[in-house]
């Protein structure tokens, strides 16, 4: 491992977000092994459960008071439309739901609170975090479809100068890097949504280990390139 890989490995794992898509990482590898193995070789598959629920529990943990950070972004930052703002306020307080009630899921599958409450925390947090995401993925779409306008504007006017060709080089460049990050944005959020109705609605597809398994690590690796430091 390169000392430049390392640097940022280690500025990686400093944030929040580092630590919780790693966490996430063993969380869904461990449920995906877990399902794997469970026919033959149940002690393995025991240890693979227990390596999921202690990951799971752990980022319950690691999250305390995430939801002030929605909190945070409607009150400063907004949009910078009526409408943009409308979604940005409906996408954040669906997740600020989602961490919020988190918080007494966690303290109910830790045995702090009355473990009945489980089913009825998870329900209320998996519900605001599926609207969140699907805000959230509109706002995206909005975003990039305005982007891909500005882009093609900008590749037009290529050819009237030099210096102003650099100057365009420069903007489609910032464009294509900002469109790769939401589109990681989006894959996260989607696959996300697919956990989160596993909760809200259980199916046969939704709820199945691989579907899980692979939508958790779609949502890790995701967000692992968007808080990759550059």
């Amino acid at each position: 491992m390169s000392n430049d890989t390392l640097d940022k490995l280690v500025i990686f794992l400093a944030k929040r977000d580092g630590i919780d898509k790693l966490v996430k990482t063993f969380q869904y590898v461990s449920k995906l092994v877990h399902w794997h193995v469970e026919a033959t070789q149940p002690d393995l598959a025991h240890r693979a459960k227990q390596w999921e629920v202690a990951s799971g529990l752990s980022r319950k943990a690691f999250r305390s008071g995430r939801f002030l950070t929605g909190l945070n972004t409607i009150r400063r930052n907004p949009g910078p439309t009526r409408g943009f703002r409308a979604l940005a306020v409906l996408g954040n307080a669906g997740e600020m739901v989602y961490f919020f009630f988190d918080h007494f899921l966690w303290l109910s599958r830790v045995g702090v609170l009355d473990a009945k409450l489980t089913k009825k925390m998870s329900f209320i947090s998996a519900f605001g975090e599926a609207v969140g995401y699907v805000f959230f993925v509109i706002s995206d779409f909005i975003v990039m479809h305005d982007a891909l306008r500005k882009e093609k504007t900008l590749l037009k006017s290529l050819g009237s100068g030099e210096s102003k060709d650099e100057d365009v080089r420069i903007s489609v460049a910032k464009i294509r890097a900002d469109r790769v990050m939401r589109l990681m944005a989006v894959a996260a959020n989607v696959a996300d949504l697919i956990i989160a109705v596993a909760e809200i609605e259980p199916n046969p597809f939704c709820c199945h280990a691989v579907t899980l398994g692979i939508s958790g690590l779609v949502s890790a690796w995701a967000g692992w390139y968007r808080n990759w430091p550059s």
